[in-house]
Parts: structure tokens; C-alpha cells; sequence
């Protein structure tokens, strides 16, 4: 049962090459671990890439940032070549992409004690 103070994310997924692999999911609200979950506190979830719909609950209220990528070998990371990924990447609030990864600042979003929404696009380089 979730806490009485807490808020759920509903996040839709859209825009994906294949149904192959899986997407791996970072949802955090450390600024330093984003957007790779490896530091701080932060939920990671898996899923297979035929799931578009994933369901947190009983989050804290606060400032989060999710990141997604498709990982379609199944190989637990996301591939590049030349330092461009190979597999598919996407961010809540949907940001510009320039060089790296966008900061936390320009993907986060607030959860409060109710029902959040985010549909994060795909988007594939190679």
C-alpha cells in the first residue's frame, strides 16, 4: 500500500523503431544521478519494449527526471558508436537535444500527492 502523502507517475512511451529488447527506465529526483541511476537514491525499472505504458506508485512528492532508452540487444546499456548512441534514448518533458544528455533542470517535472503524466518520445541518431 502506498504512503497517504504520495503521488503515482503514469509514463507513456511513443515513437519506437521496434517492439525488440527492452526499455530500462531512470527515475530520479538526485540531480547527480541522472540520467544514468548511478548514484543517489533513484528507481530503475525495466520493462519489454512491447510495454509503452509503465505505472510508478507511491512516489514522495518532489522534483523528478526520467530517463528512457530502448535497449534493443538486451545487453543492460546503451550502445554508441563514436560516442553517438545506437539504440534509442528519450527524457520527460521531451527536451532538445544537443551534445550529451540534457540536465536534470530542462527534464524535470513535480509529482505531488496526485496523478502525474509524461509521454517521452524515442528518439534514435543512428
Amino acid at each position: 500500500m502506498a504512503p497517504l502523502h504520495s503521488g503515482s507517475l503514469d509514463v507513456e512511451i511513443v515513437k519506437l523503431r521496434s517492439n525488440k529488447g527492452m526499455l530500462r527506465l531512470c527515475l530520479t529526483t538526485d540531480p547527480k544521478s541522472f540520467p544514468d541511476c548511478k548514484t543517489g537514491h533513484a528507481i530503475r525499472h525495466s520493462v519489454a519494449a512491447t510495454t509503452t505504458r509503465i505505472h510508478f506508485e507511491g512516489l514522495p512528492p518532489g522534483t523528478y527526471a526520467l530517463a528512457v532508452i530502448h535497449d534493443e540487444n538486451g545487453n543492460s546499456k546503451l550502445d554508441t558508436m563514436l560516442g553517438m548512441p545506437k539504440e534509442g534514448f528519450g527524457f520527460s518533458r521531451n527536451p532538445g537535444i544537443g551534445f550529451g544528455p540534457p540536465k536534470f533542470k530542462s527534464t524535470s517535472f513535480t509529482v505531488g500527492t496526485g496523478a502525474e503524466q509524461q509521454q517521452v518520445r524515442i528518439r534514435y541518431l543512428l
